[in-house]
């Protein structure tokens, strides 16, 4: 009964990840046109103690190929302890050409983040927003690319890219395949016109579409999503709206953490969020996944006391791997364009990992930035 049970699981788990590979391929690729540059943009972007991280992104926004006057960046300091503003500051005064606003978060709900963009909006000057995070680095053609983009679609709403810029260790390469296959999910559910997650590292949207969906309300109590949740509102509402940007230049490179307690909370606070999905088709997938990964654990279980024969449970696992390297490489192609080889004992670990976070998430704490949430 228990390997029916773990079949059937796989069947359903495999269709799904196939379904979300044709979805990849169906979002094609943008190729920019000449047309000059003329979108306006508020980059808002909220921080907590990145003294390290904001000279990269800062200059980064410096090195920006786009006309400086159709810029503006609102960041947004959520009671740092240590020197980020004296960062800022020093940086602004090299960059009088560029309009940048310093502000201090307001403590309105559990999320900081959300607190942080609400608090930013009103004094926005530009209609198209776009939000990332201070341990972020930019290309230099990001902007001009998304306003292409937006010059050359009816768009109220765009997501795209986030990828790590990795050291050559296995932890690093361990996030690196995570975070590929979150790519691919997201690439992949736009493409079979069921989007449900995006980044808020690289996220675009109009600030009248923010204000008519009323913000992060309804949702302000969970303390992230201030991506997932705003995308989910608006694909009920505009879903003709909300498209994704497939080019390798409107891609933002973030760090992987290095401390292994960090990495746990960071999934935890990632996962906490799936119980608030509207979306049922996200919530069905995420149901899935779970326990494809927690078939597996039982598996290895029940291999041990002789109740699944090891060629079996082999036959089972390679079939999982083979099914997520289809999805994986596909993300890797267009966003590292590397050789893939998928470590085994990163398959390995990973049905253990995502067991973990996913029943921590449900019943457990997690902090972030020095601070303690409740689930």
């Amino acid at each position: 009964m228990e390997l029916i049970i773990i079949i059937i699981i796989l069947a359903i788990y495999s269709f799904l990840i196939l379904q979300l590979v044709f979805g990849f391929e169906k979002i094609k690729t943008f190729s920019p046109d000449d047309k000059l540059p003329k979108t306006a943009f508020t980059i808002i972007v909220p921080f907590r103690n990145e003294e390290k991280n904001l000279p990269r992104l800062l200059e980064s926004f410096s090195n920006l190929d786009y006309p400086h006057h159709l810029i503006e960046i609102i960041m947004v300091d959520d009671f740092s302890k240590d020197k980020s503003e004296r960062v800022y500051i020093n940086w602004r005064m090299q960059n009088n050409d560029i309009d940048t606003t310093l502000l201090e978060n307001l403590k309105l709900t559990n999320s900081p983040k959300k607190d942080a963009i609400s608090r930013a909006m009103p004094i926005a000057k530009h209609d198209w927003i776009i939000t990332t995070d201070a341990d972020c680095v930019v290309k230099r053609n990001w902007l001009k690319v998304i306003d292409n983009y937006i010059q050359n679609h009816d768009v109220e709403m765009i997501a795209s890219s986030v990828i790590y810029k990795t050291k050559n260790n296995w932890f690093h390469i361990f996030q690196q395949l995570d975070m590929l296959s979150l790519q691919g999910t997201t690439i992949g559910s736009f493409g079979i016109q069921k989007p449900f997650m995006c980044n808020g590292a690289n996220f675009i949207y109009t600030k009248r579409l923010f204000n008519e969906l009323g913000g992060f309300s309804g949702n302000d109590k969970i303390s992230s999503g201030d991506d997932v949740f705003l995308l989910q509102k608006t694909v009920i509402k505009y879903p003709g709206k909300v498209h994704y940007l497939k080019n390798n230049q409107a891609t933002v490179k973030t760090k992987p953490e290095n401390d292994l307690f960090k990495f746990f909370m960071q999934r935890v606070r990632w996962a906490a969020k799936t119980t608030g999905y509207k979306s049922g088709y996200a919530q069905f997938l995420a149901i899935i996944v779970f326990l494809m990964n927690l078939s597996l654990v039982v598996g290895c279980w029940l291999m041990v006391v002789g109740k699944i024969d090891l060629e079996v449970f082999l036959i089972i696992f390679l079939i999982k791997y083979l099914i997520d390297f289809l999805l994986i490489n596909k993300a890797n192609a267009f966003l590292q364009k590397k050789k893939l080889i998928i470590p085994l004992a990163s398959s390995i670990i990973y049905p253990f990992y995502a067991v973990i976070v996913g029943i921590y998430s449900l019943v457990g704490k997690f902090s972030w930035k020095g601070r303690f949430y409740k689930k």
